[in-house]
C-alpha cells in the first residue's frame, strides 16, 4: 500500500520536530554567545593594564548566565568563546617578539580549560544553591589549569584581579583560590538575580510567580553585597600591616640596572646588563658614604643580572666583589650558571664581600618552551625560535637563603604564580619574600604589572612584604597589606633603599596550605556528581 499523504514512506527515518524550548534557545543562541565574549573582554579590564578591579565579578556573571539550564555541549561552546575573549587579548604580551603562534596557541589551551568550567557550570545550573557550585568550579578549573600538562599554567586567575578593594583580605584566609572563590560567587549571585528579575518582568501578568521572583531577586541581591562585607571585616585584623611593623627590621636596598635594549636579544650585551647593575650599586654607596641613604644591610639584584657566569669568568665575578666591597653588604645576584651537564642553571647566588660566592638558589621551575624545551623536534616544528632555548636545569631546594642576616624567601620570575612554591618558602622560615625577575623579552606590556599584581596577593596570603627586583622594570617594595610603597617604570634604572620587618607570624592562609583550594575543588566536584546522577534519573 503506497504511502498516505503526509505518512513518510516504510524505510525513511524522520527527525522529530524540535520543541518550541527548543527552538526558542537555538534562536538564543547568537546572544548567548555575544554575553559570554563581552564577559571575557570585560574581565580582562579587571587586571592590570587597565586596573578595574571591580569588573572582575561580570566575568563569571556572564558566563554564568549564558550558560544557565543550557545542555552541556552548549556550555563547552560558550566556556570556549568566553575563554578566547579572555586570554587572548590577556596574554598577547608572550607574542610580542615571537610572533602571534606561540601567544594563540597558549591563548586556545587556556581557553579550553573554560570550555570545561563552561560544561560544568552549565550542568550544575539546575541544582539548588547553583551559583555556590558555579563559584567552586571556578577554583576547580583554576587548580586543574595550575597543575597538569608541563605543570601547569595558572596566569588569569580571578584572585590575581584583586590587587585592591574588599575581597584582596580574603587571601589571607584562603590564598589565592578562596579570593577566586569570592569573585567568582559575588558574579554567579549577579546572574541569579539578573535570571529571578527577568522571570518576574516576564510574568508580569502572574502574581503567583512574579511575587516570589521579586523576592528571589532581592535575596539575591542582598548575598551580592554580604560577600564583599565579609571581605572587609576580614581586613580589619590585618589593618596596619606596614613594613617596619611585625618583626626586627632590615636595611634592603632593590637595584634595577636597566638593560641595552628590549627583546629577545636583551642579553647580546651581557656585560652591559651587569656593568648597568655594577654602576647603580656603586652609586649607591657613594649615596650611603655622602649620608644620603642608609647603609644596607642586603642589596638585591634581579634575575639575569648577570648572564655571564661568575664562577668561570674571573672578570664578572671581579665587578660583582668590586660592588659588594664598596656598598659594604653582600648582594643578592641573579646569575646564569653553566651546568649540569648540557644545562645551565637560572641561579641566584649569595655573594658576600669578603668571601665572595656562597649560598645558591636554583630555580625549582624553569618556564616550559621559555627555559626548556620538551619535544625539541615536534616544537621546531611550529617554530624555529625553539633552538634559540637553551634547556634549564630544575633545582630542588627550597630558596630560603641568609642575605646579610635577611633571611629572604627567594622565588625567580613566574614562579611567584604557583601557589605551592611560595608556600614552601614561607614555610622554610623566610621573614620576607623577594622575586628576582626580567621582564625584559616583554617589552612595554601589561605583563611586568600583571606579576606586580601577583607579588601583591602574595604579601597578603602571608603577611609579608614582597620585593621584586627587575632587570628592566617593574622593580617594587609590597607591604604586607598589598599595597606598593615603591615602584619603578619600565625601562629605566632605579634603586630602592627600604627598613623593611622580618616578619614570623603565620596567616591563616599559611597554616591551611592548599586544603581551601581542595575542599572547594572537592565539593565543586560533588555537584558536578550529583547532577550527572539527576540528570541520568530523570532521563529514565
Amino acid at each position: 500500500m503506497p504511502a498516505g499523504a503526509g505518512e513518510p514512506a516504510v524505510g525513511t527515518l524522520t527527525r522529530p520536530a524540535p520543541s518550541p524550548s527548543q527552538a526558542q534557545d537555538r534562536r538564543r543562541w547568537p546572544w548567548r554567545t555575544l554575553v559570554a565574549v563581552v564577559g571575557g573582554l570585560v574581565l580582562v579590564l579587571a587586571f592590570p593594564g587597565y586596573d578595574l578591579v571591580g569588573l572582575a565579578v561580570l566575568g563569571p556573571a556572564a558566563l554564568a548566565y549564558a550558560v544557565h539550564g543550557q545542555p552541556v555541549r552548549s556550555g563547552v561552546w560558550l566556556g570556549l568563546v568566553f575563554g578566547l575573549a579572555f586570554f587572548v587579548p590577556l596574554l598577547s604580551w608572550t607574542g610580542i617578539y615571537v610572533g602571534p603562534l606561540p601567544w594563540l596557541a597558549l591563548a586556545v589551551w587556556e581557553a579550553l580549560h573554560l570550555a570545561l568550567l563552561g560544561a560544568a557550570t552549565a550542568l550544575t545550573s539546575r541544582l539548588r544553591f547553583w551559583p555556590v557550585w558555579t563559584a567552586m568550579l571556578w577554583v576547580a578549573d583554576e587548580a586543574i589549569r595550575g597543575r597538569f600538562v608541563l605543570d601547569g599554567f595558572p596566569w588569569g586567575r580571578l584572585g590575581f584581579s584583586q590587587t585592591e578593594g574588599p575581597l584582596l583580605a580574603l587571601a589571607a584566609y584562603g590564598g589565592v583560590p578562596l579570593v577566586t572563590f569570592a569573585v567568582a560567587l559575588v558574579g554567579a549571585l549577579i546572574a541569579a538575580a539578573a535570571l529571578a528579575l527577568q522571570r518576574a518582568w516576564r510574568a508580569s501578568d502572574d502574581v503567583e510567580v512574579r511575587g516570589p521572583a521579586l523576592r528571589t531577586g532581592a535575596l539575591l541581591v542582598v548575598a551580592v553585597l554580604a560577600v564583599p562585607l565579609v571581605g572587609m571585616l576580614a581586613w580589619l585584623p590585618l589593618a596596619g600591616g606596614s613594613l617596619t611593623t611585625g618583626g626586627p627590621t632590615s636595611t634592603v636596598a632593590v637595584i634595577q640596572g636597566d638593560v641595552p635594549r628590549a627583546g629577545l636579544d636583551f642579553n647580546a650585551q651581557r656585560r652591559a646588563v651587569l656593568d648597568n647593575h655594577v654602576q647603580r650599586t656603586l652609586e649607591l654607596a657613594d649615596a650611603v658614604a655622602a649620608g644620603e641613604e642608609p647603609q644596607p644591610d642586603a642589596v638585591l639584584w634581579p634575575e639575569n643580572s648577570s648572564d655571564i657566569d661568575p664562577y668561570v669568568n674571573e672578570d664578572a665575578a671581579a665587578q660583582i666583589r668590586r660592588a659588594a666591597r664598596a656598598v659594604g653588604a653582600p648582594i643578592l645576584v641573579g646569575a646564569v650558571v653553566k651546568g649540569p651537564g648540557r644545562f645551565i642553571s637560572n641561579t641566584a647566588i649569595v655573594w658576600d664581600p669578603q668571601d665572595g660566592p656562597g649560598d645558591t638558589y636554583v630555580k625549582r621551575h624553569p618556564v616550559p618552551l621559555g627555559e626548556y624545551v620538551p619535544a625539541r623536534s615536534f616544537f621546531r616544528f611550529f617554530s624555529e625560535d625553539v633552538d634559540r632555548v637553551t634547556d634549564q636545569f630544575a633545582g630542588s631546594e627550597v630558596g630560603v637563603l641568609d642575605v646579610g642576616g635577611v633571611r629572604v624567601g627567594n622565588l625567580i620570575c613566574f614562579e611567584v604564580v604557583y601557589d605551592g612554591l611560595v608556600q614552601d618558602v614561607v614555610d622554610g622560615g623566610a621573614g620576607m619574600i623577594v622575586v628576582q625577575t626580567n621582564n625584559a623579552t616583554f617589552g612595554y606590556t601589561d605583563e611586568s604589572a600583571q606579576q606586580l599584581a601577583m607579588s601583591r596577593l602574595r604579601a597578603v596570603e602571608f603577611g609579608r612584604t614582597v620585593a621584586v627586583a627587575a632587570t628592566s622594570g617593574i622593580s617594587a617594595i609590597v607591604a604586607p597589606d598589598g599595597s606598593v610603597v615603591r615602584s619603578s617604570e619600565l625601562f629605566e634604572p632605579a634603586v630602592f633603599v627600604e627598613e623593611i620587618a622580618q616578619r614570623s607570624s603565620t596567616t591563616v592562609a599559611q597554616q591551611l596550605g592548599s586544603a581551601p583550594e581542595w575542599v572547594l575543588t572537592g565539593l565543586g566536584a560533588a555537584a558536578v556528581a550529583t547532577a550527572v546522577v539527576l540528570r541520568r534519573r530523570n532521563a529514565r
